[in-house]
Order: C-alpha cells, then structure tokens, then sequence
C-alpha cells in the first residue's frame, strides 16, 4: 500500500512510463531537428526521488533516430528498475531483437507524428517484437489515428498509445478517435499512456477538466490497460511542466487508492516485464 515515497504518499513499484535522456556522449541524427539540451540520467534521478517513483521506462526520443544507445545506456545505468522502448529499422535481424531484448527493451516507438518509421513497418515488426513479449508504442495525432484503423485492428502485437491518445478536446467521447482507442482497449489489444496530461486540453488550469473526462473514461473502459508517464525533460512543452504537480493531477482524477495502483504499479510490470516486487 501506500509508504509516502516523494510528496505524495505513492505506492511501492511505482513506475514513470515515458521518459527520455538526451546524452552528449552520443550523436542525434543528422535527419532530425529535434536537439534538445543534455537531460542526464543524474537530473532524472532527482525527478524520481522529488516524485517518490522506483522504476521507469527510457522512451528512445526522434533525436536519435535507430542509434538506440544512449537508450540501452541509460536502462543499464538506472539498474533493474528500468525499461526501454527502442526504434529499429524494418529490416532489423533477430540478434539485434534479441541483443536489445537483453538491454531491457519491451517495445518498439513509431513517433509517427515526426515521421518516425511507418504503418507498413509496424505491419512487418508486429509477430516479431509479439514473439518476445514486446508491444507497438505509437504517438499520432487523434485526428490521424483514424487513417490508421484497419492497420491498428489487424496487428499482431499489444498497443500502447501515448499522451492519452492524443483524441481533440473539447468534446473528445464523441470523437472517432476515442471511439476507436475504447474499441482497441475493450478488445484487450489496446493500452494508453496517461501522459502529458493537459496538452491537448481546451479547458485550461487548474483542473483540465475536459482531460480529466477522458482520463476517468479510460479507467472506466480499461482499468487494466493504463499507465502514466512524466514525459521528462518535456522537449515539446510550450511552458515549463512541474512533474509534481502532473503527477498530483493525476491523483486528484484517480482518487480510487486500488486503480492509482494498477495505473502506477501494477499494470507497468505486466506491460514492461518488471519483476515481482520483493
């Protein structure tokens, strides 16, 4: 149960979901315009120790393009309570799968919204990454998502869409985009991040009220299939985002104690692969 880790009394085996490193020590790809400041593994340390979190997943960012080694890096620095989400060719060889599989990696990113790989690639990688247990990690914009239905409904690996599907407000239960993530969480395929928990918000602070709607109808549809994630360092934000107070956003949305833990504990180490806690 609950034993006040951080400010906010978070249960143990809590996880952050999605997050980077941005690393000198390894170049960002000449394709990309996205070169954010270094964001260290010893600055994350601290978010985790201000929210009161154990473990974490290391979200491999555009800037690197398929040079998944600052993500393998930092997994192995973070220890046991860490996790990757990588991006690879199409053409990937089963070694590398397999060589990534044993630096932590548990899925694969598509950040189609910056032209990071491909339906027809998610096509092709889905019963690959399936065969080891990974899932399809995919950031689009709700409106473009809808393009995407007969190729979300036939593949053949679990779902996980970012920042709360990314569905526009103000009136998000009634958008196709919704209609279709309900249906890919009521299949049992589907997932979503409860991450950048305001960003497509219309309603504004300090409640965000039309994301909290849709935040408490996931959770209505698909308790099991939610996780949450800081996004950190936040590359994209238009203002700067304090961790703790999404966090406590959250927690205000959530307020039953049994789904803040399955959405903060135990549904990230079903999906990630976490050990069982000791």
């Amino acid at each position: 149960m609950a034993t006040g880790h951080g400010g906010l009394g978070l249960p143990d085996g809590s996880c952050d979901c999605h997050h980077h490193i941005f690393d000198p020590r390894f170049a960002y790809t000449e394709a990309d315009r996205l070169r954010p400041p270094p964001a260290s593994i010893s600055r994350y340390e601290g978010v985790k120790a201000r929210l009161g979190i154990q473990r974490s997943v290391v979200v491999q960012p555009s800037s690197y393009g398929t040079d998944n080694r600052c993500t393998l890096d930092a997994v192995a620095r973070l220890g046991p309570g860490a996790r990757g989400v990588a991006v690879v060719a199409p053409d990937v060889s089963d070694a590398e799968l397999q060589r990534l599989h044993g630096g932590g990696i548990r899925g694969l990113r598509f950040n189609l919204s910056r032209g990071g790989g491909s339906p027809e690639a998610m096509v092709k990688l889905a019963p690959r990454i399936a065969a080891l247990g990974w899932h399809i990690d995919i950031h689009l914009a709700g409106d473009e998502l809808c393009a995407l239905e007969d190729v979300l409904k036939g593949l053949e690996a679990p779902i996980v869409l970012d920042h709360l599907g990314r569905v526009p407000q103000p009136d998000a239960e009634n958008h196709p985009a919704f209609r279709l993530i309900a249906g890919l969480l009521e299949s049992g395929r589907g997932w979503v991040k409860l991450s950048q928990l305001h960003r497509d918000s219309l309603a504004g602070p300090p409640g965000y009220e039309d994301a909290a709607r849709l935040a408490r109808r996931y959770s209505q549809i698909a308790p099991d299939r939610l996780v949450w994630g800081t996004d950190w360092p936040h590359v994209v934000a238009a203002e700067p985002v304090d961790e703790l107070a999404d966090l406590a956003l959250l927690l205000d949305w959530i307020p039953e104690e049994d789904l803040r833990r399955r959405i903060l504990v135990e549904n990230p180490a079903r999906l990630y692969d976490f050990p069982a806690l000791g």
